[in-house]
Protein backbone atom coordinates (compact mmCIF):
# COMPACT_ATOMS: atom_id res chain seq x y z
CA UNK A 1 0.00 0.00 0.00
CA UNK A 2 3.39 2.75 0.54
CA UNK A 3 3.07 3.43 -2.93
CA UNK A 4 1.66 5.49 -5.24
CA UNK A 5 0.93 2.67 -8.25
CA UNK A 6 -1.14 0.78 -5.31
CA UNK A 7 -5.13 1.69 -5.20
CA UNK A 8 -5.30 2.03 -1.67
CA UNK A 9 -8.30 -0.22 -0.27
CA UNK A 10 -11.73 0.48 -0.85
CA UNK A 11 -14.35 1.13 2.11
CA UNK A 12 -17.40 -0.98 2.15
CA UNK A 13 -19.54 1.28 3.77
CA UNK A 14 -22.91 2.36 2.66
CA UNK A 15 -23.00 6.31 1.63
CA UNK A 16 -26.08 5.76 3.52
CA UNK A 17 -24.68 4.47 6.79
CA UNK A 18 -21.37 7.25 6.38
CA UNK A 19 -23.19 10.39 5.71
CA UNK A 20 -25.22 10.64 8.36
CA UNK A 21 -21.99 10.32 10.65
CA UNK A 22 -21.03 13.28 8.52
CA UNK A 23 -24.10 15.52 9.47
CA UNK A 24 -23.86 14.38 13.08
CA UNK A 25 -21.30 17.25 12.99
CA UNK A 26 -23.69 19.68 12.50
CA UNK A 27 -25.85 18.67 15.57
CA UNK A 28 -23.12 20.86 17.62
CA UNK A 29 -24.41 24.16 15.78
CA UNK A 30 -28.00 22.78 16.05
CA UNK A 31 -29.79 26.27 17.10
CA UNK A 32 -28.50 28.08 14.52
CA UNK A 33 -29.64 24.85 12.19
CA UNK A 34 -33.21 25.42 13.78
CA UNK A 35 -33.10 28.96 12.40
CA UNK A 36 -32.00 27.47 8.89
CA UNK A 37 -35.34 25.67 9.00
CA UNK A 38 -37.51 28.70 9.93
CA UNK A 39 -36.34 30.14 7.45
CA UNK A 40 -36.36 27.40 4.64
CA UNK A 41 -40.28 26.48 5.64
CA UNK A 42 -41.06 30.15 4.36
CA UNK A 43 -39.38 29.89 1.12
CA UNK A 44 -40.83 26.50 0.77
CA UNK A 45 -44.68 27.92 1.74
CA UNK A 46 -44.20 30.71 -0.84
CA UNK A 47 -43.33 28.49 -3.69
CA UNK A 48 -46.30 26.32 -2.71
CA UNK A 49 -48.21 29.35 -2.50
CA UNK A 50 -47.20 30.24 -5.71
CA UNK A 51 -49.62 28.29 -8.33
CA UNK A 52 -52.21 28.38 -6.24
CA UNK A 53 -52.10 32.50 -6.21
CA UNK A 54 -52.16 32.62 -10.14
CA UNK A 55 -55.01 29.85 -10.49
CA UNK A 56 -57.34 32.25 -8.10
CA UNK A 57 -55.78 34.98 -10.06
CA UNK A 58 -56.80 33.36 -13.37
CA UNK A 59 -60.45 31.81 -12.63
CA UNK A 60 -61.68 34.26 -10.04
CA UNK A 61 -60.29 38.07 -11.43
CA UNK A 62 -58.97 38.03 -14.73
CA UNK A 63 -61.80 35.76 -16.07
CA UNK A 64 -64.24 37.65 -14.50
CA UNK A 65 -62.14 40.74 -15.39
CA UNK A 66 -62.20 42.20 -11.45
CA UNK A 67 -58.88 44.22 -11.66
CA UNK A 68 -59.08 45.40 -8.17
CA UNK A 69 -59.15 42.49 -6.71
CA UNK A 70 -56.18 41.47 -9.04
CA UNK A 71 -53.88 44.24 -8.21
CA UNK A 72 -54.67 42.96 -4.57
CA UNK A 73 -53.02 39.22 -5.12
CA UNK A 74 -50.49 41.00 -6.86
CA UNK A 75 -49.49 42.87 -4.19
CA UNK A 76 -49.72 39.94 -1.78
CA UNK A 77 -47.84 37.79 -4.10
CA UNK A 78 -44.45 40.51 -4.26
CA UNK A 79 -44.39 40.99 -0.69
CA UNK A 80 -44.60 37.57 -0.48
CA UNK A 81 -41.96 36.58 -2.85
CA UNK A 82 -39.81 39.35 -1.12
CA UNK A 83 -39.62 37.82 1.75
CA UNK A 84 -38.60 34.28 0.43
CA UNK A 85 -36.37 35.97 -1.39
CA UNK A 86 -34.85 37.19 2.00
CA UNK A 87 -35.37 34.14 3.29
CA UNK A 88 -33.16 32.12 1.32
CA UNK A 89 -30.30 34.73 0.85
CA UNK A 90 -29.77 34.37 4.82
CA UNK A 91 -30.36 30.76 4.74
CA UNK A 92 -27.57 30.11 1.89
CA UNK A 93 -25.20 32.65 4.16
CA UNK A 94 -25.51 31.00 7.82
CA UNK A 95 -25.14 27.48 6.05
CA UNK A 96 -22.00 29.05 4.27
CA UNK A 97 -20.38 29.95 7.61
CA UNK A 98 -21.31 26.70 9.33
CA UNK A 99 -20.43 24.65 6.73
CA UNK A 100 -17.03 26.23 6.98
CA UNK A 101 -17.13 25.44 10.86
CA UNK A 102 -17.92 21.87 9.83
CA UNK A 103 -15.34 21.54 7.78
CA UNK A 104 -12.66 23.26 10.15
CA UNK A 105 -13.77 20.75 13.23
CA UNK A 106 -13.44 17.84 11.10
CA UNK A 107 -10.18 18.34 9.97
CA UNK A 108 -8.98 19.37 12.93
CA UNK A 109 -10.31 15.96 14.40
CA UNK A 110 -8.40 13.86 11.63
CA UNK A 111 -5.23 16.10 12.11
CA UNK A 112 -5.23 15.12 15.69
CA UNK A 113 -6.03 11.36 15.29
CA UNK A 114 -3.68 11.44 12.41
CA UNK A 115 -0.54 12.81 14.98
CA UNK A 116 -1.42 9.95 17.41
CA UNK A 117 -1.13 7.15 15.36
CA UNK A 118 2.20 4.63 15.57
CA UNK A 119 4.69 4.86 12.88
CA UNK A 120 3.48 1.30 11.74
CA UNK A 121 0.26 3.72 9.99
CA UNK A 122 2.79 6.07 8.31
CA UNK A 123 5.18 3.20 7.06
CA UNK A 124 2.21 1.52 5.61
CA UNK A 125 1.25 4.92 2.78
CA UNK A 126 2.72 7.58 1.25
CA UNK A 127 2.75 10.67 2.89
CA UNK A 128 0.54 12.30 -0.53
CA UNK A 129 -1.90 9.79 -0.14
CA UNK A 130 -2.22 11.28 3.71
CA UNK A 131 -2.29 14.62 2.53
CA UNK A 132 -5.16 13.80 0.47
CA UNK A 133 -7.43 13.13 2.46
CA UNK A 134 -7.04 16.08 5.48
CA UNK A 135 -7.35 18.69 2.18
CA UNK A 136 -8.71 17.22 -0.63
CA UNK A 137 -11.31 14.94 0.72
CA UNK A 138 -12.26 17.15 3.55
CA UNK A 139 -12.61 19.59 1.10
CA UNK A 140 -14.86 17.93 -0.98
CA UNK A 141 -17.50 17.79 1.75
CA UNK A 142 -18.06 21.45 2.34
CA UNK A 143 -20.67 21.60 -0.69
CA UNK A 144 -22.42 18.80 0.49
CA UNK A 145 -22.84 19.76 4.14
CA UNK A 146 -24.23 23.26 3.14
CA UNK A 147 -26.61 21.78 0.37
CA UNK A 148 -27.98 19.28 2.62
CA UNK A 149 -29.90 22.11 4.65
CA UNK A 150 -30.16 24.61 1.38
CA UNK A 151 -31.30 22.14 -1.25
CA UNK A 152 -31.76 18.59 -0.50
CA UNK A 153 -34.03 18.94 2.51
CA UNK A 154 -36.29 22.29 0.59
CA UNK A 155 -36.44 19.99 -2.55
CA UNK A 156 -37.50 16.79 -0.88
CA UNK A 157 -40.47 18.64 1.17
CA UNK A 158 -41.48 20.25 -2.13
CA UNK A 159 -41.52 17.19 -3.79
CA UNK A 160 -43.97 15.95 -1.11
CA UNK A 161 -45.84 18.75 -0.90
CA UNK A 162 -46.66 19.06 -4.83
CA UNK A 163 -47.54 15.80 -4.71
CA UNK A 164 -50.05 15.85 -1.57
CA UNK A 165 -51.70 18.70 -3.51
CA UNK A 166 -52.01 17.77 -7.23
CA UNK A 167 -53.69 14.33 -5.38
CA UNK A 168 -56.05 16.71 -3.48
CA UNK A 169 -56.93 18.84 -6.39
CA UNK A 170 -57.58 16.22 -8.83
CA UNK A 171 -55.98 12.79 -8.31
CA UNK A 172 -56.92 11.65 -11.96
CA UNK A 173 -54.59 14.56 -13.55
CA UNK A 174 -52.17 13.93 -10.96
CA UNK A 175 -51.55 10.34 -12.05
CA UNK A 176 -51.27 11.42 -15.17
CA UNK A 177 -48.65 13.62 -14.48
CA UNK A 178 -46.65 11.45 -12.48
CA UNK A 179 -47.34 8.42 -14.68
CA UNK A 180 -43.36 7.73 -15.05
CA UNK A 181 -42.43 8.46 -11.19
CA UNK A 182 -41.74 4.33 -11.33
CA UNK A 183 -39.87 4.08 -14.62
CA UNK A 184 -37.41 7.04 -13.00
CA UNK A 185 -37.05 5.60 -9.50
CA UNK A 186 -35.45 1.92 -11.50
CA UNK A 187 -33.56 4.41 -13.71
CA UNK A 188 -31.86 6.62 -11.05
CA UNK A 189 -30.84 3.02 -8.87
CA UNK A 190 -28.81 1.61 -11.39
CA UNK A 191 -27.20 5.08 -12.12
CA UNK A 192 -26.60 5.96 -8.82
CA UNK A 193 -24.76 2.53 -8.31
CA UNK A 194 -22.48 2.81 -11.16
CA UNK A 195 -21.54 6.13 -10.38
CA UNK A 196 -20.99 5.43 -7.11
CA UNK A 197 -18.87 2.82 -8.26
CA UNK A 198 -16.71 4.74 -10.79
CA UNK A 199 -16.64 7.98 -7.80
CA UNK A 200 -14.35 5.52 -5.49
CA UNK A 201 -12.10 4.79 -8.09
CA UNK A 202 -11.67 8.34 -8.92
CA UNK A 203 -10.82 9.05 -5.26
CA UNK A 204 -7.78 6.11 -5.66
CA UNK A 205 -6.27 7.70 -8.65
CA UNK A 206 -6.77 11.00 -7.16
CA UNK A 207 -4.99 9.56 -4.23
CA UNK A 208 -2.12 7.83 -6.13
CA UNK A 209 -1.52 11.04 -7.78
CA UNK A 210 -0.83 12.94 -4.83
CA UNK A 211 1.58 11.02 -3.56
CA UNK A 212 3.25 10.52 -6.64
CA UNK A 213 3.59 14.47 -7.01
CA UNK A 214 4.47 14.24 -2.94
CA UNK A 215 7.23 12.29 -3.67
CA UNK A 216 8.47 13.40 -6.72
CA UNK A 217 8.98 16.79 -5.79
CA UNK A 218 10.25 15.34 -2.33
CA UNK A 219 13.51 13.94 -4.18
CA UNK A 220 13.56 16.34 -7.22
CA UNK A 221 17.56 16.88 -6.57
CA UNK A 222 18.06 13.17 -7.23
CA UNK A 223 15.58 13.35 -9.92
CA UNK A 224 17.55 15.98 -11.55
CA UNK A 225 20.91 14.54 -10.84
CA UNK A 226 19.88 11.26 -13.16
CA UNK A 227 18.08 13.29 -15.44
CA UNK A 228 15.03 11.06 -14.81
CA UNK A 229 13.13 14.08 -15.85
CA UNK A 230 11.06 11.90 -18.81
CA UNK A 231 10.87 9.09 -16.94
CA UNK A 232 8.63 10.42 -14.06
CA UNK A 233 6.90 13.08 -16.76
CA UNK A 234 5.60 9.65 -18.37
CA UNK A 235 4.53 8.47 -14.78
CA UNK A 236 2.70 11.25 -14.53
CA UNK A 237 1.04 11.63 -17.34
CA UNK A 238 -0.03 7.81 -16.67
CA UNK A 239 -1.65 8.75 -13.26
CA UNK A 240 -3.19 11.87 -14.38
CA UNK A 241 -5.01 9.85 -17.66
CA UNK A 242 -5.79 7.39 -15.15
CA UNK A 243 -7.54 9.94 -12.95
CA UNK A 244 -9.37 11.74 -15.65
CA UNK A 245 -10.69 8.46 -16.99
CA UNK A 246 -12.34 7.15 -13.97
CA UNK A 247 -13.55 11.07 -13.21
CA UNK A 248 -14.95 10.73 -17.28
CA UNK A 249 -16.91 7.26 -16.45
CA UNK A 250 -18.17 8.74 -12.73
CA UNK A 251 -19.71 12.06 -15.00
CA UNK A 252 -20.62 9.78 -18.22
CA UNK A 253 -22.76 8.41 -15.54
CA UNK A 254 -24.11 10.69 -13.18
CA UNK A 255 -25.11 12.75 -16.66
CA UNK A 256 -27.74 10.22 -17.43
CA UNK A 257 -29.64 11.01 -14.18
CA UNK A 258 -30.33 14.63 -16.29
CA UNK A 259 -31.28 13.07 -19.57
CA UNK A 260 -33.36 10.31 -18.01
CA UNK A 261 -35.34 12.82 -15.73
CA UNK A 262 -35.62 14.92 -18.93
CA UNK A 263 -37.57 12.20 -21.18
CA UNK A 264 -39.89 11.22 -17.22
CA UNK A 265 -40.92 14.95 -17.07
CA UNK A 266 -41.53 15.54 -20.89
CA UNK A 267 -43.47 12.24 -20.84
CA UNK A 268 -45.12 13.19 -17.77
CA UNK A 269 -46.18 16.58 -18.85
CA UNK A 270 -47.31 15.21 -22.07
CA UNK A 271 -49.69 12.77 -20.32
CA UNK A 272 -51.36 15.57 -18.16
CA UNK A 273 -52.61 17.91 -21.39
CA UNK A 274 -53.79 14.23 -22.84
CA UNK A 275 -55.60 12.89 -20.10
CA UNK A 276 -57.14 16.71 -19.11
CA UNK A 277 -57.97 17.48 -22.71
CA UNK A 278 -58.76 13.58 -24.17
CA UNK A 279 -60.33 12.14 -21.46
CA UNK A 280 -61.44 15.03 -18.60
CA UNK A 281 -62.77 17.35 -21.50
CA UNK A 282 -61.78 21.17 -21.39
CA UNK A 283 -64.96 21.83 -19.71
CA UNK A 284 -64.16 19.95 -16.23
CA UNK A 285 -60.92 21.37 -15.64
CA UNK A 286 -60.96 24.92 -15.36
CA UNK A 287 -57.65 27.22 -17.48
CA UNK A 288 -56.26 28.12 -13.61
CA UNK A 289 -56.46 24.55 -12.77
CA UNK A 290 -54.84 23.50 -15.82
CA UNK A 291 -52.32 26.90 -15.11
CA UNK A 292 -51.58 25.36 -11.89
CA UNK A 293 -51.26 21.74 -12.32
CA UNK A 294 -48.65 22.99 -14.97
CA UNK A 295 -46.80 24.92 -12.63
CA UNK A 296 -46.75 22.13 -10.09
CA UNK A 297 -45.44 19.45 -12.58
CA UNK A 298 -42.82 21.61 -12.90
CA UNK A 299 -41.95 22.14 -9.02
CA UNK A 300 -42.63 18.52 -8.87
CA UNK A 301 -39.47 17.75 -11.69
CA UNK A 302 -37.61 20.72 -11.40
CA UNK A 303 -36.41 19.61 -8.00
CA UNK A 304 -35.79 15.88 -8.62
CA UNK A 305 -33.67 17.35 -11.49
CA UNK A 306 -31.72 19.63 -8.23
CA UNK A 307 -31.75 16.30 -6.08
CA UNK A 308 -29.92 14.40 -8.86
CA UNK A 309 -27.26 17.40 -8.93
CA UNK A 310 -27.27 17.03 -5.38
CA UNK A 311 -26.70 13.36 -5.11
CA UNK A 312 -23.50 13.56 -7.27
CA UNK A 313 -22.41 15.62 -4.93
CA UNK A 314 -23.26 13.46 -2.31
CA UNK A 315 -21.64 10.52 -3.81
CA UNK A 316 -18.79 11.92 -4.13
CA UNK A 317 -18.76 13.50 -1.14
CA UNK A 318 -19.76 10.02 0.53
CA UNK A 319 -16.59 8.46 -0.68
CA UNK A 320 -14.35 11.36 0.51
CA UNK A 321 -16.15 10.72 4.29
CA UNK A 322 -15.66 7.42 3.97
CA UNK A 323 -12.00 7.77 3.33
CA UNK A 324 -11.69 10.33 6.50
CA UNK A 325 -13.40 8.30 8.75
CA UNK A 326 -11.27 5.00 7.89
CA UNK A 327 -8.79 7.02 8.87
CA UNK A 328 -10.24 8.20 12.17
CA UNK A 329 -11.51 4.63 12.94
CA UNK A 330 -7.48 3.57 12.51
CA UNK A 331 -7.02 2.74 15.96
CA UNK A 332 -3.57 3.61 17.18
CA UNK A 333 -1.53 0.24 18.30
CA UNK A 334 1.03 2.22 20.67
CA UNK A 335 -1.52 3.62 23.10
CA UNK A 336 -1.41 4.61 27.01
CA UNK A 337 -3.01 1.29 27.95
CA UNK A 338 -5.87 1.57 30.67
CA UNK A 339 -4.42 2.04 34.35
CA UNK A 340 -1.30 3.49 33.08
CA UNK A 341 0.94 5.69 35.48
CA UNK A 342 3.42 8.82 34.69
CA UNK A 343 6.53 7.74 34.24
CA UNK A 344 8.83 9.13 37.31
CA UNK A 345 11.99 11.19 36.43
CA UNK A 346 14.06 8.83 34.47
CA UNK A 347 17.68 7.37 35.65
CA UNK A 348 18.28 5.55 32.80
CA UNK A 349 18.58 1.86 33.66
CA UNK A 350 17.61 -0.06 30.47
CA UNK A 351 16.85 -3.85 30.84
CA UNK A 352 16.21 -6.12 27.32
CA UNK A 353 14.36 -9.57 28.99
CA UNK A 354 13.86 -11.77 25.77
CA UNK A 355 12.38 -9.18 23.67
CA UNK A 356 10.95 -10.68 20.22
CA UNK A 357 10.33 -8.24 17.57
CA UNK A 358 9.24 -8.39 13.86
CA UNK A 359 7.78 -5.78 11.85
CA UNK A 360 6.15 -8.07 9.71
CA UNK A 361 4.04 -11.00 11.72
CA UNK A 362 5.89 -13.88 10.10
CA UNK A 363 9.51 -12.28 10.19
CA UNK A 364 11.34 -11.79 13.67
CA UNK A 365 14.14 -8.29 13.09
CA UNK A 366 15.28 -9.55 16.78
CA UNK A 367 14.92 -12.75 18.71
CA UNK A 368 15.09 -13.52 22.12
CA UNK A 369 17.05 -10.21 23.32
CA UNK A 370 18.61 -9.29 26.73
CA UNK A 371 20.92 -7.10 27.89
CA UNK A 372 20.93 -4.50 30.89
CA UNK A 373 22.77 -0.88 30.67
CA UNK A 374 23.41 1.03 33.78
CA UNK A 375 22.19 4.49 34.58
CA UNK A 376 24.72 7.16 32.45
CA UNK A 377 26.38 3.97 30.49
CA UNK A 378 26.87 5.31 26.53
CA UNK A 379 25.87 2.12 24.89
CA UNK A 380 27.38 2.03 21.13
CA UNK A 381 25.53 -0.62 18.60
CA UNK A 382 27.16 -1.48 15.46
CA UNK A 383 26.77 -4.11 13.28
CA UNK A 384 25.61 -4.61 9.44
CA UNK A 385 22.86 -2.96 7.69
CA UNK A 386 19.57 -4.25 8.64
CA UNK A 387 20.60 -5.97 11.80
CA UNK A 388 18.45 -4.24 14.32
CA UNK A 389 20.35 -1.14 15.24
CA UNK A 390 17.79 1.27 14.74
CA UNK A 391 14.93 -1.18 15.99
CA UNK A 392 16.43 -1.50 19.32
CA UNK A 393 15.95 2.33 20.17
CA UNK A 394 13.20 2.48 18.35
CA UNK A 395 11.41 -0.14 20.92
CA UNK A 396 13.31 2.04 23.84
CA UNK A 397 11.18 4.85 22.36
CA UNK A 398 7.98 3.00 22.40
CA UNK A 399 7.55 3.59 18.77
CA UNK A 400 6.63 0.33 18.40
CA UNK A 401 5.99 -2.15 21.06
CA UNK A 402 7.83 -5.97 22.09
CA UNK A 403 6.05 -9.40 20.13
CA UNK A 404 7.46 -10.61 23.34
CA UNK A 405 9.40 -10.35 26.24
CA UNK A 406 9.63 -6.82 27.99
CA UNK A 407 11.18 -3.80 28.10
CA UNK A 408 12.24 -1.97 31.24
CA UNK A 409 12.87 1.42 32.55
CA UNK A 410 14.14 1.72 35.70
CA UNK A 411 12.41 -1.90 36.30
CA UNK A 412 9.30 -0.68 34.72
CA UNK A 413 7.87 -2.18 31.76
CA UNK A 414 7.40 0.88 29.47
CA UNK A 415 4.15 0.16 28.76
CA UNK A 416 2.53 0.44 31.96
CA UNK A 417 3.48 4.27 32.19
CA UNK A 418 1.83 7.04 29.64
CA UNK A 419 3.73 7.80 26.37
CA UNK A 420 3.87 11.44 26.65
CA UNK A 421 5.76 11.39 30.06
CA UNK A 422 7.83 8.18 28.55
CA UNK A 423 8.87 10.58 25.63
CA UNK A 424 9.35 13.52 27.14
CA UNK A 425 12.32 12.75 29.15
CA UNK A 426 14.11 11.08 25.75
CA UNK A 427 16.13 13.17 22.99
CA UNK A 428 15.88 11.41 19.66
CA UNK A 429 19.01 12.58 17.25
CA UNK A 430 19.22 11.15 13.39
CA UNK A 431 21.06 11.43 10.13
CA UNK A 432 18.10 13.50 8.77
CA UNK A 433 16.64 15.69 11.37
CA UNK A 434 14.44 17.77 9.95
CA UNK A 435 14.34 21.23 10.31
CA UNK A 436 10.56 22.95 10.38
CA UNK A 437 10.23 26.50 8.31
CA UNK A 438 10.77 29.14 10.68
CA UNK A 439 13.77 30.96 12.48
CA UNK A 440 16.51 29.33 13.42
CA UNK A 441 15.50 30.17 17.21
CA UNK A 442 12.02 28.69 16.85
CA UNK A 443 13.66 25.44 15.84
CA UNK A 444 16.36 25.02 18.56
CA UNK A 445 13.50 26.09 20.90
CA UNK A 446 10.97 23.61 19.39
CA UNK A 447 13.31 21.34 21.87
CA UNK A 448 11.52 23.03 24.99
CA UNK A 449 8.47 25.65 24.44
CA UNK A 450 9.00 27.30 27.40
CA UNK A 451 13.23 28.19 27.67
CA UNK A 452 14.42 31.42 27.97
CA UNK A 453 16.83 32.78 25.91
CA UNK A 454 19.73 31.90 27.66
CA UNK A 455 18.60 28.29 28.12
CA UNK A 456 18.62 28.29 24.15
CA UNK A 457 21.73 30.10 23.44
CA UNK A 458 23.73 28.00 26.35
CA UNK A 459 22.14 24.94 24.47
CA UNK A 460 23.66 26.20 20.67
CA UNK A 461 27.23 26.89 22.34
CA UNK A 462 27.48 23.51 23.83
CA UNK A 463 27.01 21.71 20.74
CA UNK A 464 29.52 24.51 18.94
CA UNK A 465 26.19 25.70 17.00
CA UNK A 466 26.24 28.97 18.08
CA UNK A 467 29.97 30.07 16.46
CA UNK A 468 28.55 29.82 12.66
CA UNK A 469 24.77 30.98 13.69
CA UNK A 470 26.67 34.04 14.65
CA UNK A 471 28.05 34.65 11.46
CA UNK A 472 24.81 34.87 9.85
CA UNK A 473 23.22 37.98 8.81
CA UNK A 474 20.40 37.73 10.99
CA UNK A 475 21.69 35.60 13.37
CA UNK A 476 19.20 33.55 15.40
CA UNK A 477 16.49 35.06 13.88
CA UNK A 478 17.31 33.66 9.72
CA UNK A 479 14.67 32.55 8.26
CA UNK A 480 14.68 29.11 7.06
CA UNK A 481 12.44 27.02 4.68
CA UNK A 482 11.27 23.29 5.44
CA UNK A 483 14.23 21.17 5.59
CA UNK A 484 16.76 24.05 6.02
CA UNK A 485 17.79 24.02 2.27
CA UNK A 486 19.57 27.88 3.41
CA UNK A 487 22.26 26.00 6.02
CA UNK A 488 25.05 22.98 4.65
CA UNK A 489 23.97 19.43 6.01
CA UNK A 490 26.80 20.06 9.09
CA UNK A 491 24.96 23.27 9.96
CA UNK A 492 21.26 21.17 10.45
CA UNK A 493 22.83 18.92 12.56
CA UNK A 494 24.31 21.05 14.80
CA UNK A 495 20.86 22.86 14.67
CA UNK A 496 19.08 19.48 15.22
CA UNK A 497 22.04 19.11 18.29
CA UNK A 498 21.25 22.22 19.73
CA UNK A 499 17.04 21.51 19.76
CA UNK A 500 18.21 17.85 21.40
CA UNK A 501 20.75 19.29 23.78
CA UNK A 502 17.92 22.37 24.91
CA UNK A 503 15.48 18.80 25.95
CA UNK A 504 17.55 18.11 28.42
CA UNK A 505 16.57 14.30 27.81
CA UNK A 506 17.36 11.31 30.27
CA UNK A 507 17.65 9.21 27.60
CA UNK A 508 19.96 9.94 24.85
CA UNK A 509 19.61 8.35 21.08
CA UNK A 510 21.86 8.92 18.13
CA UNK A 511 21.02 7.39 15.38
CA UNK A 512 24.46 7.92 13.17
CA UNK A 513 24.18 11.66 14.28
CA UNK A 514 27.27 12.89 12.80
CA UNK A 515 27.33 11.02 9.38
CA UNK A 516 26.24 14.51 7.57
CA UNK A 517 28.99 16.36 9.61
CA UNK A 518 32.86 16.70 7.95
CA UNK A 519 35.55 15.84 10.38
CA UNK A 520 36.56 19.57 11.24
CA UNK A 521 32.92 20.08 12.64
CA UNK A 522 32.96 16.56 14.02
CA UNK A 523 35.94 17.70 16.11
CA UNK A 524 33.99 20.62 17.07
CA UNK A 525 31.19 18.63 18.27
CA UNK A 526 32.73 16.06 20.03
CA UNK A 527 33.30 18.62 22.94
CA UNK A 528 29.35 19.07 22.94
CA UNK A 529 28.73 15.55 22.51
CA UNK A 530 30.37 13.91 25.07
CA UNK A 531 28.44 16.70 27.69
CA UNK A 532 25.24 15.66 26.31
CA UNK A 533 26.38 12.09 27.23
CA UNK A 534 27.48 13.17 30.68
CA UNK A 535 24.99 11.71 33.32
CA UNK A 536 22.51 10.48 30.57
CA UNK A 537 22.12 6.97 29.31
CA UNK A 538 23.04 7.14 25.72
CA UNK A 539 22.20 4.65 23.03
CA UNK A 540 24.86 5.36 20.09
CA UNK A 541 24.26 3.94 16.61
CA UNK A 542 27.63 4.52 14.40
CA UNK A 543 28.78 3.44 11.29
CA UNK A 544 31.77 5.41 11.47
CA UNK A 545 33.57 3.11 14.29
CA UNK A 546 35.89 6.35 15.06
CA UNK A 547 33.25 8.26 16.47
CA UNK A 548 32.56 5.42 19.26
CA UNK A 549 35.90 5.00 21.43
CA UNK A 550 34.39 6.77 23.96
CA UNK A 551 31.53 4.71 24.61
CA UNK A 552 31.23 2.77 27.86
CA UNK A 553 30.44 -0.72 25.96
CA UNK A 554 29.35 -1.14 22.28
CA UNK A 555 27.22 -4.43 21.50
CA UNK A 556 27.76 -6.06 18.00
CA UNK A 557 24.06 -6.40 16.59
CA UNK A 558 23.94 -8.91 13.65
CA UNK A 559 21.53 -12.37 13.33
CA UNK A 560 18.55 -10.81 15.26
CA UNK A 561 20.53 -10.19 18.49
CA UNK A 562 23.76 -9.03 20.04
CA UNK A 563 26.82 -11.80 18.62
CA UNK A 564 29.56 -10.44 21.15
CA UNK A 565 29.12 -7.18 23.91
CA UNK A 566 32.11 -5.36 25.96
CA UNK A 567 34.59 -2.13 25.98
CA UNK A 568 36.16 -0.93 22.14
CA UNK A 569 39.32 -2.45 23.98
CA UNK A 570 37.75 -5.73 25.03
CA UNK A 571 36.50 -6.18 21.14
CA UNK A 572 40.00 -5.36 19.80
CA UNK A 573 41.47 -7.91 21.83
CA UNK A 574 38.85 -10.33 21.06
CA UNK A 575 39.78 -10.21 17.60
CA UNK A 576 36.03 -11.16 17.07
CA UNK A 577 33.31 -9.82 14.90
CA UNK A 578 33.72 -6.08 16.34
CA UNK A 579 38.09 -6.64 15.71
CA UNK A 580 36.98 -7.63 11.46
CA UNK A 581 34.27 -4.87 11.24
CA UNK A 582 37.02 -2.17 12.54
CA UNK A 583 39.59 -3.48 10.29
CA UNK A 584 37.52 -3.59 7.44
CA UNK A 585 36.84 0.08 7.54
CA UNK A 586 40.30 1.06 8.45
CA UNK A 587 42.12 -1.38 5.83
Amino acid sequence: MNSYRIDEQQVQKSQFETMPRLFKYLLKYKGRIAFVFVLMAVGTAVDLVNPLLNEIAIDKYIMLKNVPGLLRIIAVSVVINVLAVLAIKMRMLIMAKLSNKVIQDLRQQLYEHIQKLDLAFFDSRPSGKILARIIGDTNSLKDIIENAVTTLIPNMVTVVSVMVIMFIKNWKLALAALCTLPFLIVGVFVISVMSEKHWKAKRQKSSNLNAFINEDLSGIKIIQSFRAEQETDKTFRELIWADRKEFMKAVTWCDGYFSWIDICWSVGTMSLYLVGIKFLGIDNVSIGTYVAFGAYVGMFWQPIMNLSNFYNQFVNAATGAERIFEIIDTEAKIVDKEGAEPMPPIDGDVQFKDVTFGYDEEVDVLKHVNFDVHAGETIALVGPTGAGKSTIVNLVSRFYDVKDGALLIDGKDIRDVTLESLRTQMGIMTQDNYIFSGTIRENIMYGKLDATEEEMLAAARAVHADDFIQKLEKGYDTPLTARGGELSNGQRQLVAFARTMLSAPRILILDEATSSIDTKTELLVQAGIASMLKGRTSFVIAHRLSTIQNADRIFVIDKGGIVESGTPAELMAKKGAYYKLRQAQFA
